[in-house]
């Protein structure tokens, strides 16, 4: 089970680049779609009323994808301040936002987010909105990072990290 892998540390050595996020998508969803598990989308998809960008940008963005998540975990230290915050908020929007693969993508990020916080010795959170009230800040949220506006999944953040210390 990859989400096993993740906390006995076995991606612990693994840089945070695309093709950490290929090998995690591959983990999840190699015995169901083997043609297409740990690939970038070949086929344009919707997502509510997210028109994801086409396939054959997919490569750039993710790899620029990376680069500038490189670039805000130079910045981020472990405690709960707006670095940290917007440095989640961005892995999951930016990463939702380009939606790199058929399916499986809401798995793969949340399994990327379990390694974040893994690397950032954080507690585990939950990922998953589980109030129709909750999903629809979250898909609300979501809409807001597709326009790179971090501040409502930034909050949701805080509300993550918040509920796991009690």
């Amino acid at each position: 089970m990859v989400e096993a892998a993740i906390l006995r540390g076995d991606y612990a050595d693994r840089p945070l680049e695309e093709w950490l996020l290929l090998d995690l998508h591959r983990g999840i969803c190699a015995d169901l779609v083997p043609d297409w598990a740990g690939k970038w989308r070949d086929i344009e998809v919707h997502v509510g009323r997210l028109e994801p960008p086409a396939p054959f940008q997919l490569p750039v963005l993710m790899r620029n994808f990376a680069l500038d998540l490189q670039a805000r975990w130079s910045n981020t230290t472990a405690s709960p301040d707006d670095l940290l915050l917007e440095l989640l908020a961005f892995a999951e929007g930016r990463f939702l936002t380009i939606h790199p693969f058929r399916d499986f993508n809401g798995r793969t990020i949340r399994l990327f987010l379990v390694e974040l916080l893994r690397r950032l010795d954080l507690p585990s959170v939950v990922l998953a909105a589980e109030s129709s009230t909750d999903r629809q800040t979250y898909f609300s949220a979501l809409e807001a990072a597709d326009e790179s506006d971090w501040r409502p999944l930034m909050e949701i953040w805080r509300q993550r990290l918040g509920a796991s210390e009690g």
